[in-house]
C-alpha cells in the first residue's frame, strides 16, 4: 500500500473538507485516517491516504491539489509517507 500525507491549512470557511475529499474519491484515494481542527479561525486537516489505485500520477495529484488549495485559499500538501517521516526527524 502506498500511503501519503494530505496536509490542509488556512483560515476557516465552509465548504474545505467537501472539496478536498471531493477529489480524492474522484481520483480513487482511499482516507485511511484523518484529523482535522479549528484553532482561533484557522483550519488545520491531516489525512493518511492510500494513494495506490490513485487514477493519476503522484506529481499530477500533488499539482491539482495544490492548485485546489488556492482555488480554495488554503494551503494542501501531498507527500509520500516516507518523506514526510524523514523531514519531521530533522
Amino acid at each position: 500500500m502506498k500511503k501519503s500525507i494530505i496536509t490542509v491549512v488556512g483560515k476557516d470557511q465552509v465548504g474545505i473538507i467537501a472539496r478536498v475529499c471531493t477529489y480524492l474519491a474522484k481520483n480513487n484515494i482511499n482516507i485511511l485516517d484523518i484529523s482535522q481542527t479549528i484553532v482561533d479561525g484557522f483550519f488545520n486537516m491531516m489525512m493518511i491516504a492510500d494513494t495506490n489505485n490513485a487514477s493519476k500520477s503522484f506529481s499530477i495529484l500533488s499539482d491539482e491539489l495544490e492548485a485546489l488549495g488556492k482555488e480554495i485559499e488554503v494551503q494542501i500538501k501531498l507527500q509520500r509517507e516516507e518523506i514526510f517521516e524523514k523531514m519531521q526527524r530533522i
